[in-house]
């Protein structure tokens, strides 16, 4: 309601008495397949959704070759099944297909009324593990299932279109096109700006902290991506020179006619967390759990309150096309440092990010409080989209949340070393002192079994000293108030895990496999 009530003010500066303006959405929704029976012997599985320990193959996605590759037998079942079940509940299912990592896939619905896109996404999900359980098969929508591998993202693409079929972000052919087109791509661009904050706390969860960053993820630090050549053109019109690609001139809103561009080849910037894509808006950033209203919620209330601002200007003008002129040139030039073309993994882009002054949340931890920051708290309450209460108990929910979850991977983690690693090294360490003192006492040498021994019972002593030290950091949760804690879970609890696993995976690496406890990742990745 926000969100149309302001595009339509905008509009009628254009001429425009439109009904209705309606935020669309569709979500890109990855997941994984595996095998049930194997994800049935895996604690970490079915607690977390996560392997929580798992060295890496020595094949992965090194090649490329599962993205987009011959999809195989049991995936195409469960895509087809899946379809028909989506299909019996008005979903429509557009495009299947291998994601990058090995066992990973993708399913991208046909947009629509973006409330009725978050029901219609929450639906896929629940239909998701229905179907792969009637298959014998686990459907894992978590954002990091398997470390060291590609993660799990819900690709929010999003746009604003009027009753009457009009895309807004359609840049147009005509004067009048070209100048609504550039407003309405500024307010995006100045939303996204000065609420990025408020977009990267609408993501923030203790499952995508592990995901934001790594492989097919944007990084934490909030940009747009609008392609060479959207923004050469922008560049332009806030210099006020000519646009040498088609030498149009200078550009002047609502009296020129924009060149017409090609949707830039790099579009799909997968290392931006914000990306104009031909007519929309791609999110990057939401986790392949996530429900998207938290999203949309943000982006239609930030997008709504730059249109606000626009629209207070611009009613009251006398000359309308200088106004606009004035306007786009001056928000172009204050909100540039957004706009960023280049590759998000780079360390270079988070130096220059600093330097352009943008927020870098890390954890979820660090983003979640920054909710109720004073101008956050005045967005949301100015649309009546939030009361400040209603904030206050979404951000004590999300830490509470971020803490429970935290709590049930480190209580897990602990279990799994104690009853299932640890006893199966000792066994395994067992055999190899019987080799040893057996071909000792036939006079042969042992040196092989003595260096493996060596190894193997360093790293299982280490496991040891660590799972203690993780149980003693488990023990001082116990008291801690909620904000205090998530920071204690995100500082000091999550790297001793860290550092647990490190131990872990590297036996795994040495222990025979028929004494490994669980599948390892390439029965996971590779075996259904």
């Amino acid at each position: 309601k926000a969100v149309d009530i302001q595009a339509r003010r905008i509009l009628k500066l254009f001429g425009k008495d439109v009904k209705r303006v309606i935020p669309v959405a569709g979500a890109e929704q990855e997941y994984f397949l595996i095998s049930r029976d194997y994800y049935n012997q895996r604690r970490d599985l079915m607690y977390t959704g996560r392997t929580l320990f798992g060295a890496t193959p020595p094949k992965s996605q090194q090649l490329d070759d599962h993205y987009s590759g011959h999809i195989r037998i049991h995936a195409a079942n469960f895509m087809k099944e899946l379809d028909e079940e989506l299909w019996k509940l008005g979903i429509l299912a557009k495009t299947e297909h291998n994601e990058v990592a090995p066992a990973q896939h993708e399913l991208a619905p046909i947009f629509t009324v973006v409330n009725l896109s978050c029901d219609q996404n929450q639906l896929v999900m629940e239909t998701m593990r229905k179907v792969a359980k009637r298959q014998n098969l686990a459907c894992l929508l978590h954002e990091k299932p398997f470390a060291g591998i590609n993660g799990s993202g819900k690709h929010n693409n999003w746009s604003l279109m009027t009753d009457t079929g009009e895309k807004l972000f359609d840049p147009g052919t005509t004067p009048e096109a070209n100048a609504q087109f550039l407003l309405f791509l500024c307010a995006v661009i100045k939303a996204v700006d000065e609420y990025q904050d408020v977009l990267r706390i609408s993501t923030a969860t203790s499952t995508n902290d592990r995901r934001l960053g790594a492989a097919e993820a944007p990084p934490a630090v909030v940009s747009m991506f609008l392609g060479d050549e959207l923004e050469a053109i922008l560049d332009s019109i806030e210099k006020g020179v000519t646009y040498d690609k088609k030498d149009r001139g200078v550009i002047q809103i609502g009296v020129d006619t924009l060149p017409s561009f090609q949707r830039d080849a790099t579009d799909r910037n997968r290392t931006s967390p914000f990306a104009f894509t031909s007519n929309r808006f791609e999110f990057r950033m939401p986790g392949s759990s996530l429900s998207i209203s938290g999203p949309n919620t943000v982006i239609n209330t930030i997008v709504a309150e730059s249109l606000r601002v626009f629209a207070d200007e611009l009613e009251g003008a006398e000359d309308l096309t200088g106004a606009l002129n004035a306007l786009i040139k001056r928000t172009i030039s204050r909100h540039r440092r957004i706009i960023f073309n280049g590759n998000g993994y780079d360390d270079e882009w988070v130096r220059e990010a600093e330097r352009r002054g943008l927020s870098n949340y890390r954890t979820a931890a660090e983003a979640i409080p920054h909710m109720l920051d004073e101008k956050n708290v005045e967005l949301f309450t100015r649309h009546g989209v939030y009361s400040e209460r209603e904030l206050a108990a979404r951000c004590q929910i999300n830490l509470g949340t971020y803490c429970r979850t935290m709590g049930i991977e480190a209580a897990t983690m602990l279990e799994m070393t104690r009853r299932d690693i640890l006893p199966a090294v000792f066994r395994y360490e067992k055999a190899l002192s019987d080799g040893v003192v057996s071909k000792k006492a036939a006079g042969e040498p042992s040196k092989a079994e003595k260096s493996l021994l060596t190894r193997i019972s360093a790293l299982s002593d280490s496991l040891n000293d660590k799972a203690d030290g993780l149980e003693a950091l488990i023990a001082r949760t116990k008291e801690m108030e909620t904000l205090k804690l998530a920071n204690f879970y995100s500082t000091k609890v999550i790297p001793a895990m860290d550092a647990l696993r490190a131990d872990a995976d590297a036996l795994e690496e040495l222990t025979d496999e028929k004494e490994w406890p669980f599948p390892t990742y390439g029965k996971l990745l590779y075996r259904v």
